[in-house]
């Protein structure tokens, strides 16, 4: 077999789906093989919604239907501050500190295993990119990474936790 006839397979194989290839002419054996790629898991986050628009919304939907108007002090949260830092509370308590938000539903792990040290506790120092903890979803298990360089200030959920979009998880201050 000559040099070009090997090259055109080589080629043949590169433009197919085919995974294996084995030619045997004469002492001469060729094998060409085409590994599958892997699939890459990758988590968008939704965008953030205006909570004067959720509050139209509301207001729409209740006209619509007939129902009750509800006040617009309970039509939508008060929006949070910029950065991620939580706003002092009516009592006057400052707890500011950075907030590690869940990005999907699902289960919350503190650990990598039942029997394992949770990845991080309070008053633990952490790095940005520092794996806090897992959500599983529909059996994937995704790694939550610190957002933040500092100091764990709480965890805001127990393990094994069901967890909803955007809901806080840890504070970092």
């Amino acid at each position: 077999m000559k040099i070009d006839e090997i090259m055109t397979l080589i080629q043949a194989v590169s433009d197919s789906t085919l995974t294996s290839f084995e030619l045997i002419e004469g002492d001469t054996k060729i094998c060409l093989k085409r590994e599958k790629e892997k699939s890459k898991i990758v988590t968008v986050a939704a965008p953030a919604v205006d909570p004067a628009v959720t509050a139209q919304m509301v207001s729409a939907a209740a006209g619509m239907a007939g129902a009750v108007p509800v006040p617009a002090a309970a039509q939508a949260p008060a929006p949070a501050p910029a950065g991620g830092e939580e706003a002092a509370s009516e009592n006057g308590d400052a707890a500011a500190g950075n907030v590690v938000t869940s990005p999907l539903v699902g289960t919350f792990y503190a650990a990598a295993s039942p029997d394992a040290e949770p990845f991080v506790k309070v008053g633990d120092t952490v790095k940005k990119g520092q794996v806090l903890g897992i959500i599983e979803a529909m059996k994937l298990m995704n790694e939550i990474e610190s957002e933040y360089d500092g100091v764990v200030e709480a965890v805001l959920v127990k393990n094994e936790d069901v967890v909803e979009y955007g809901q806080p998880l840890f504070r970092i201050r």
